[in-house]
């Protein structure tokens, strides 16, 4: 959980591998070659550059594997069990042999990426992957020793004499974090997806499903992307979560009406699943994966050496995740605004009919207009009231940094998850609180639509030094790396 003394720090977040494979949709948005090309640049400029410290140690702050927004099948005999019906519908699952299973076919399909990461390892540097809402299957030992495997089975540098002894040093540097990653008075790097109640777990140390504890368990941001993203051409699989009513009605107009009846069917199901996650928490299953996180957190707890009082504290900034409530559930697929609306059409229509030929049928159907205005105001500032963290999660990870860094004293606090670049005084000016952007981009799409927002490519770098840790926030470009001056710069 921290770096030896005087390790240089290269740190990025949201890589994303693998998301665009999609069995469900094999025509769908594709990643972009051109990024994928240039973190391997990356990787191999930084393995031959010269750093501040003994060795660069590259910190993966969270969703560099895309395991949650892949969906690919199994043929016979590649997992433990036979697919579930879910699984058969929406592609392997979450339990460890699918999550081995789909980390090979991302390294097949990235190959160029994990050979450059294989050979920054085995050239003497480290690697630390901190886990993700996207990643969360790193949470299993099999998927770890499955990376270590396939890294060190890429890097061709091991082989020869004292073969055996190479690869067991290698696969030691290739490290993960299942919270947070801290260097005392340099840095914390946590991905940030905890301080988003649409993509935060229950327990962040034992992400089990209580309902199946061979699976990790689902966010509503999972079951939504599962369920209804990955399925559905035309919803964008980031991004989705801002569509409002309106859209979704444009969308289902553009289905026709098989494409309506198929997205209705996926939302009911989603909604299912919702609610089955939320019966979940009140199971005696439930009470076990409290009492394993509290284990956890105490093991933790003394590995770190920051002890339990601090733990807890880190944990209680966290939000409770959307499938705690039932209303939460409603509001965030918009049903509550959709039964609203229903409810009043109907009303509004009963009212002209009987009442078309007085006075008070019209009143009455004014009336009740005006409630359903009145009722949409509220719903929606609800909503932003429960969800406007996740709607405008900048400031939310800006805000919550702040604590942070009076809980664990750094110089930088990092985080991930909103894919935009930032970098924030906090805590008095005493720290920085840097995102770190990501390196997920569509390719453009064929048919004249606008162009996919470009990944930033941004990364920090962080030098130890006896008077304090030096850094730099920069961001890729055909030249090398280069000092970041917002997203429009050149």
């Amino acid at each position: 959980m921290s770096s030896e003394p005087g390790e240089s720090l290269l740190i990025l977040s949201d890589v994303h591998l693998g998301n665009d494979l999609n069995d469900l949709a094999p025509s769908g948005e594709k990643r972009s070659a051109r990024v994928d090309a240039d973190l391997v640049s990356l990787l191999v400029h930084y393995r031959q550059a010269p750093c501040g410290g003994r060795r660069w140690r590259l910190v993966i702050a969270g969703d560099f594997i895309d395991f949650v927004g892949m969906a690919i099948h199994a043929h016979s005999g590649e997992i433990g069990r036979e697919p579930s019906d879910e699984e058969r519908a929406h592609g392997l699952g979450n339990a460890a042999d699918h999550g081995r299973l789909k980390l090979r076919a991302v390294a097949a399909r990235h190959r160029a990426v994990f050979e450059a990461l294989a050979d920054f390892v085995a050239e003497g540097h480290a690697v630390t992957l901190v886990h993700g809402n996207h990643d969360v299957e790193f949470h299993w030992d099999a998927v770890q020793q499955e990376l270590r495997a396939l890294l060190v089975e890429l890097a061709g540098r091991v082989r020869g004499p004292g073969e055996g002894a190479r690869r067991a040093d290698m696969a030691s540097r290739i490290e993960f974090a299942p919270w947070f990653y801290y260097v005392g008075g340099v840095a914390y790097v946590e991905h940030g997806h905890q301080y988003d109640t649409l993509c935060s777990t229950e327990h962040v140390m034992a992400p089990i499903c209580p309902m199946d504890r061979r699976g990790t368990v689902r966010s509503f941001s999972d079951v939504l992307l599962r369920w209804v993203v990955r399925p559905t051409r035309g919803v964008p699989e980031y991004g989705h979560e801002r569509m409002g009513l309106i859209d979704y009605v444009l969308l289902a107009a553009r289905l026709g009406v098989v494409g309506l009846v198929r997205l209705g069917m996926r939302f009911a199901a989603a909604v299912i699943e919702l609610f089955r996650l939320r019966r979940a928490y009140l199971t005696q299953a439930a009470q076990s994966l409290r009492e394993e996180h509290e284990r956890r957190m105490a093991a933790l707890a003394v590995a770190t050496r920051v002890g339990m009082e601090r733990l807890r504290a880190l944990a209680a900034l966290q939000v409770p995740p959307v499938t705690r409530s039932i209303p939460k559930i409603l509001a965030s697929v918009l049903l509550d605004r959709l039964a609203v609306g229903l409810v009043a059409t109907a009303a509004i229509a009963a009212l002209v009919w009987t009442g078309r030929d007085h006075a008070w049928g019209w009143t009455l159907a004014g009336a009740v207009a005006l409630g359903w205005w009145l009722a949409n105001r509220h719903l929606t500032a609800r909503r932003l009231a429960w969800f406007g963290e996740h709607l405008d999660n900048d400031e939310a990870l800006a805000e919550r940094a702040g604590h942070l860094a009076r809980l664990f004293p750094a110089a930088f606090v990092v985080m991930g998850h909103t894919h935009t670049p930032a970098i924030v005084p906090v805590a008095q000016g005493g720290t920085t609180y840097v995102n770190v952007g990501s390196w997920h981009e569509a390719e453009p799409r064929e048919d004249g639509a606008a162009p996919p927002a470009r990944a930033a490519r941004t990364h920090l770098v962080i030098h130890p030094d006896p008077g304090g840790p030096t850094a730099q926030f920069l961001a890729w470009s055909a030249d090398g790396p280069r000092l970041f001056r917002g997203p429009d710069a050149s």
